[in-house]
């Protein structure tokens, strides 16, 4: 099978999967096929819709490859399908940013750096499905390590986390409690279940790490 062959059988694939899709996939599902040919295939269809006739362009995002709207039409589209724009509070911007750029990272140095008690906003940010639970950090109390996930890079048509913008100019030196991926504990080894009201618990009672009486909370 060769690329162009191989390349309306990419490009069904794509239209009809609802999120990216992984070279590795594409691979698995076509053993006829071979690496080489794929991503030559891909890079026909990119080149394909390049041209400002088509309304859809293929891009790669999440790690993946997947058909998307281009901007100059998504307002007709979202007429069609009535859609709700993804809506964040100012708070949860501020921790999501704090936790995409920062991450792994436990709740103390997200409230370190925004001031504020961040527990509701973590959850909600986790109810929405761009912030994972990571697993532990092994310390006293094992604080919960966040990260940010696929649907988050998908939300922000990133491809991975090299694509945020650079804040090497302007951001602050490493708050307490950042860290190396080697320092957590990875979820599935723990048998403990992370519970909503551990989420929402101040880090004084786990973490050591709390806000005094008086102080702002969220």
């Amino acid at each position: 099978m060769d690329s162009f062959e191989i390349k309306p059988i990419l490009e069904s694939l794509f239209f009809i999967s609802d999120s990216p899709i992984r070279v590795e996939t594409l691979v698995e599902i076509l053993p006829e096929s071979n690496k080489e040919a794929i991503l030559e295939g891909i890079r026909q269809i990119q080149a394909e819709y390049e041209d400002r006739s088509k309304g859809i362009e293929l891009t790669e995002i999440a790690g993946g490859y997947q058909f998307r709207t281009k901007p100059s039409w998504a307002g007709w589209v979202n007429r069609l399908k009535k859609a709700k724009a993804v809506k964040l509070s100012q708070a949860a911007l501020e921790t999501l940013a704090i936790v995409a750029y920062r991450q792994p990272i436990i709740r103390p140095a997200i409230e370190e750096v925004r001031g504020v008690d961040s527990g509701s906003v973590l959850h909600t940010l986790l109810e929405k499905g761009l912030v994972k639970i990571m697993g532990r950090k092994d310390l006293p109390g094992r604080p919960i390590v966040y990260g940010t996930t696929r649907t988050f890079l998908e939300l922000f048509s990133l491809n991975t986390l090299s694509d945020l913008p650079s804040l090497q100019e302007i951001q602050p030196p490493s708050a307490p409690g950042e860290m190396s991926p080697e320092e957590i504990i990875p979820q599935e080894e723990s048998k403990e279940e992370i519970s909503k009201e551990e989420i929402l618990r101040n880090p004084s009672s786990q973490e050591g790490e709390g806000w005094g009486e008086g102080e702002k909370k969220e």
